[in-house]
């Protein structure tokens, strides 16, 4: 499933073996290990000095500076969740929550080594963190309670404090509260962070207007968190900022079916990457024939000088410096406007949405990386988007709004009476407020509404009970086929089909064939005792292990059985893991 397109300075480090340093023309990108190339591509993440590959596994492996070896995997016993590596120094979040970092301003004994940095926090209630950012030599950390603390260095004031009191610190300092979102970039020296009211503050390097306040306020240094004005009107999606240009991403909040997205780019046109001939003081639309009216913008991406941008019509749009071949054409140094690339077939064109681009230090990446699984696109085109839904909430002015039963019954606390609470916070609350705190609920992201979700966090299970699939993906079926029945020793068991599937292999295959027959043919439990049946059901539904049950080694083996015939699918910890360990705590 893996694609990737690279094309830019094959060098620092080297990518791909025995091609120039110049790579002019996109090319296909092929790991040294083959194994790798077996794996689902996540992410991409590269400075100057390295790149580092995330897959879907939570595995990741990076490229050193000057290193002709192959790549070395990244030694951290948590599953990764998002890499993010700055001019000198590296970033990694796990599912868990937590930080480790490498760098020089991160670790001045060891700069090659990997900290836990999330744990030097002194606010214990705010060690888990939810979004990492890298700039050039400092890295911002976003926590569970919408706070942003940066590590790092502060030469350029990239903090919001004076850099003369404060020219580096090496753990988290609290930079502001109620932040919704951070945005930065490798080779940024300034940041941009967004608040729940849609407010856009910055502070940093801004000696040639990358933070868009205007040109009285060009300065080397803006060392106070200063809110932007005249930013265009809509949502902000996204800001990229490169060495000397920031470029931010409006969607048009006017048009509801579908938005329209557009480009506005500030700094000075000599360092290119804006996308224009001229300098730009504050954030000015990027206006260019290749965004047709019907051709909306699904990624771009920034690097020191070049900006790269992902159209829902295929097309791959550069403008920017070009002396190492990252705008992917010969023969010129810099394109100050933007022009169409000419790319390879992609192998997923049709899936041109799950395509991203990462840009790094003279070098670009463009690759596929599906926002859901392999399963939750089977599960899309077998039952719809459409929500079955099987139980009802009032809003304010007696609208109903309807939820998965199964979904709150995991997502809400346990042994408490949580869905009249919940109800009591609708009965008070628009339809679209409602809509947003079930959105919360269903995918365990605040940062939709912090506001909101202060209200709910009490009654929210924070620790994950299902699997993610869970999160977004709902049954369309009809009410007599939502249920699979399992017959054992003349007793029925029903199952919804979506738990199973997410759960065996087995009944994935049986369930999503077009030919097999779907009937309850799947019946055969008998190896399994009253005990072990009963563990095997609770941990479908709760990847839980079922209090007040004996575990024995005779459980043990008929589980490691049951496990292998049904084709469990196994998350961290699995199931045969929770068993030998609470094998171990009775005995």
């Amino acid at each position: 499933m893996n694609e990737i397109i690279f094309f830019g300075r094959n060098k620092f480090p080297i990518l791909i073996k025995n091609e120039s340093e110049k790579i002019t023309k996109p090319i296909q990108f092929k790991f040294e290990n083959e194994n790798e190339n077996e794996k689902q591509i996540k992410q991409i993440s590269s400075g100057k000095f390295s790149t580092i590959f995330l897959f879907e596994n939570g595995k990741a492996i990076e490229y050193l500076l000057y290193s002709n070896q192959n790549p070395q995997k990244i030694q951290i016993e948590e599953n990764i969740q998002k890499v993010t590596v700055g001019y000198q120094n590296e970033a990694i979040l796990t599912k868990e929550g937590n930080v480790f970092a490498k760098g020089e301003d991160i670790n001045s004994n060891n700069s090659n080594e990997f900290i836990n940095i999330s744990s030097l926090i002194k606010d214990t209630n705010d060690r888990i963190i939810e979004d990492i950012v890298s700039g050039y030599t400092s890295i911002y950390l976003l926590t569970s309670n919408q706070n942003v603390y940066g590590i790092g260095s502060n030469e350029y004031g990239q903090f919001g404090f004076d850099s003369k009191t404060l020219t580096k610190t090496e753990k988290p300092i609290l930079m502001m509260k109620n932040v919704s979102k951070i945005f930065s970039g490798n080779f940024s020296k300034s940041v941009f962070l967004l608040n729940s009211n849609q407010e856009l503050f910055g502070c940093g390097a801004n000696l040639f207007c990358q933070l868009g306040l205007g040109e009285s306020r060009r300065q080397w240094k803006i060392y106070k968190l200063t809110k932007i004005q005249n930013i265009p009107k809509g949502k902000i999606i996204d800001i990229q900022c490169g060495n000397s240009h920031s470029i931010m991403l409006i969607e048009d909040e006017n048009e509801n079916e579908n938005p329209k997205r557009k480009l506005y780019s500030c700094g000075y046109s000599s360092f290119n990457g804006l996308g224009r001939n001229e300098n730009t003081y504050e954030f000015t639309e990027i206006k260019s024939s290749l965004f047709e009216n019907d051709d909306n913008i699904i990624d771009f991406s920034c690097g020191d000088s070049h900006t790269l941008i992902l159209t829902s019509n295929s097309k791959l749009i550069g403008f920017g410096d070009n002396l190492y071949g990252e705008l992917g054409i010969e023969d010129i140094n810099n394109q100050f406007i933007p022009f169409q690339i000419e790319l390879p077939k992609l192998r997923f064109n049709e899936n041109i949405s799950n395509y991203h681009i990462s840009c790094g230090y003279s070098k670009s990446f463009l690759y596929y990386s599906p926002s859901f699984s392999n399963l939750e696109e089977d599960l899309i085109k077998l039952f719809g988007r459409k929500e079955f839904c099987d139980i009802s909430f009032k809003t304010e002015n007696g609208e109903i709004i309807e939820a998965h039963k199964l979904i709150l019954k995991y997502r809400l606390n346990q042994n408490q009476n949580q869905n009249e609470k919940l109800q009591e916070i609708i009965s008070k609350k628009s339809i679209k407020e409602s809509n947003q705190i079930f959105e919360m609920i269903y995918s365990n992201n605040s940062k939709i509404n912090p506001k909101l979700y202060s209200e709910i966090k009490e009654i929210i299970n924070s620790n994950e009970k299902i699997e993610e699939t869970m999160k977004r993906i709902y049954l369309n079926e009809n009410e007599n086929e939502k249920d699979f029945i399992i017959e054992r020793k003349e007793k029925q068991y029903k199952f919804p089909k979506l738990i199973l599937i997410m759960r065996s292999e087995l009944y994935r295959g049986m369930f999503l064939s077009v030919t097999e027959d779907k009937s309850n043919k799947v019946t055969d439990y008998s190896e399994l005792s009253n005990k072990s049946f009963q563990i095997f059901e609770y941990w479908i539904y709760s990847n839980q292990i079922k209090d007040e049950i004996q575990i024995t080694q005779e459980i043990i083996k008929e589980i490691e059985r049951g496990i292998d015939y049904f084709q469990l699918n196994q998350t961290n910890p699995n199931l045969f893991d929770l068993l030998i360990n609470e094998f171990n705590n009775q005995n």
